[in-house]
């Protein structure tokens, strides 16, 4: 039955995303069959074209996108370089956890609390720095340019792509190539960027297209933080595909279908510009320059320095919805509030239940059957000796490399076929496609670390592999498991356009009341819901941490074994 899963898996998780991409391109060519409607097959394109804020919806789009992947890679890069040798620096995986956690348009929501003209620095600031009675006139959220929705995107990126360098490094011979380095006169830092960082760069390769996948399609964020008119190309295809005039989805199938062209071509373009940077990457390498002085040891500092601040922001940003949530009255240019009450809290309890309860009934039903699946899948690559082939770990990232609006909405035309679209089987299954992968990255490693003789001690005293499985392994790796299942739950709860498409707008989650909240609500209400969203990742990374402690405090050998 094991043999099964794996197909099973595949099935769950490809078959219907490949039916979501043929359901979009149907209609951005005129066909769409479940409302029996059809146009001229070029007619969606003429009308994608002609729209007049096409052209700086997708500067929007590539600038914030492409700047945002960009940034985020070089500040990973160089904090790995600049702080490898530090003792912190090795415990930096646990500190990056809860920043993972933070859901994106709780970070967005926070962070637009933080920077806007009324916003928290600025209060921090005024009177006495800026001499600002009232706040200032100056579009700095929303701005034309999409700064603040690039920074943002920065802010959340950067600590998952340093996390995928952490995971690489233990792949790579990292010290035995610092220790040569070293020794031949290299300073730390360029020692990291010419023996560690080409073998690192082929493991995080996939992790850096799924970055530049998101930020160019990127929904919940932007529309908290981009311009309005237009706003990037993705949430324009959201509105296209919302409208009630349903010849707008010809015209939304087109856009999203433009989308995942444009995320094809970025990626291609970055494969294309790493093939050149190699090239020229050889002969940096070959130079002979040590960086060994001050000026070699500028690059990471300012890296560190620009990370910090990254780090900042997002604490301040968190903390900032904490204080919104309770605070009675606070009024510019108050650095704090007034009082700080539960009042708010106590009026927004009745509205709360629901999307709080589905907010955990989805996310726990998502995780849980994500996890049993990537347990099955590991259990059976283990007892085959066969590890995950690179073509496998593409189809892997499909989900996360695919724009989400480009293939949602084809799926919902399937689910309309099928009689499941706003079902509850639907809204998990749309949430099971973007937590088994993670889940099944954060997992993998650890699983195939197992030291296989606890299993042959097992068998030869008698055990067959399902209690092998349920007695050894499963008890070893429980810590590693829920860390895993508790960043599946944590991706689940910030997914927002899942939500919609699946959900029909039948279920309300603390993500999409807190997206739309934002535009223009009370800011402690927006606070509540955001903080709260917040939250539950939270709390399912520290029972992840507990439960095991708990269980098994009698069991010291187990730490051991892991």
């Amino acid at each position: 039955m094991l043999r099964l899963v794996p197909p099973l898996t595949l099935l769950l998780f490809l078959g219907p995303v490949a039916a979501g991409l043929i359901g979009t391109l149907l209609p951005a060519f005129g066909y769409l069959p479940v409302l029996g409607l059809r146009v001229e097959p070029l007619e969606p394109w003429r009308a994608l074209f002609a729209y007049p804020g096409l052209g700086a919806a997708l500067r929007l789009t590539l600038t914030s996108g492409l700047l945002a992947t960009l940034i985020s890679f070089l500040l990973a890069v160089g904090l790995c370089a600049a702080f490898h040798e530090a003792r912190w620096f090795a415990r930096l995986r646990g500190l990056l956890a809860p920043l993972l956690a933070l859901p994106h348009a709780a970070l967005a929501i926070g962070f637009a609390f933080l920077i806007a003209p009324s916003g928290w620095l600025a209060r921090l600031a005024s009177p006495w720095l800026t001499g600002w009675e009232r706040p200032p006139d100056i579009a700095i959220v929303a701005d034309p340019q999409g700064l603040a929705l690039t920074a943002a995107l920065v802010m959340k990126e950067t600590p998952f792509l340093l996390l995928m360098i952490l995971a690489a490094l233990n792949q790579v011979p990292a010290d035995r190539l610092l220790r040569v380095a070293r020794a031949l006169g290299y300073g730390a830092s360029m020692a990291w960027l010419k023996a560690v960082l080409p073998l690192v760069h082929r493991q995080i390769r996939l992790p850096l297209y799924a970055v530049l996948a998101y930020a160019l399609s990127t929904v919940d964020m932007a529309i908290v933080l981009a311009p309005g008119t237009p706003p990037p190309l993705s949430v324009l295809v959201l509105r296209w595909f919302s409208d009630p005039d349903l010849s707008m989805r010809f015209q939304g199938a087109a856009g999203a279908v433009g989308l995942c062209l444009i995320v094809i071509l970025a990626i291609a373009l970055c494969r294309l510009l790493e093939a050149g940077i190699a090239r020229v990457g050889r002969t940096w390498a070959a130079g002979g320059a040590r960086g060994a002085g001050p000026a070699g040891r500028a690059p990471g500092l300012l890296a560190g320095g620009v990370g910090a601040l990254a780090l900042g922001l997002s604490v301040l940003s968190v903390a900032g919805l904490a204080l919104w949530s309770v605070a009675a009255a606070w009024r510019y240019p108050e650095a704090l509030p007034q009082t700080l009450t539960l009042a708010g809290w106590m009026r927004q309890a009745p509205a709360l239940g629901v999307p709080l309860s589905t907010t955990l009934w989805v996310g726990l039903a998502a995780t849980g059957l994500a996890l049993l699946l990537v347990l099955g899948c590991l259990e059976q690559e283990q007892r085959q000796g066969r590890a995950l082939s690179p073509r496998g770990l593409w189809l892997l990232y499909l989900p996360l490399l695919a724009p989400q609006v480009g293939f949602l909405f084809g799926a919902q035309v399937l689910l309309v076929w099928a009689g499941l679209d706003g079902t509850a089987l639907a809204l998990v299954w749309s949430h099971l496609l973007f937590t088994l992968p993670y889940l099944f990255l954060a997992l993998a490693d650890p699983y195939r670390a197992l030291d296989e003789r606890y299993a042959r001690a097992a068998r030869c005293l008698g055990a067959g592999p399902l209690r092998v499985f349920a007695q050894v392994t499963l008890p070893i790796l429980l810590k590693p498991a829920l860390i895993a299942a508790a960043i599946g739950f944590a991706v689940s709860v910030g997914q927002y356009l899942p939500t919609l498409f699946a959900g029909a707008g039948r279920y309300m989650t603390l993500t999409t009341e807190a997206v739309s909240l934002a535009a223009g609500a009370d800011r402690r209400v927006v606070g509540i819901y955001a903080f709260l969203q917040g939250a539950l990742p939270f709390l399912g990374f520290s029972l992840a941490l507990l439960l095991p402690a708990l269980l098994y405090r009698r069991r010291a050998g187990l730490k051991g074994a892991l």
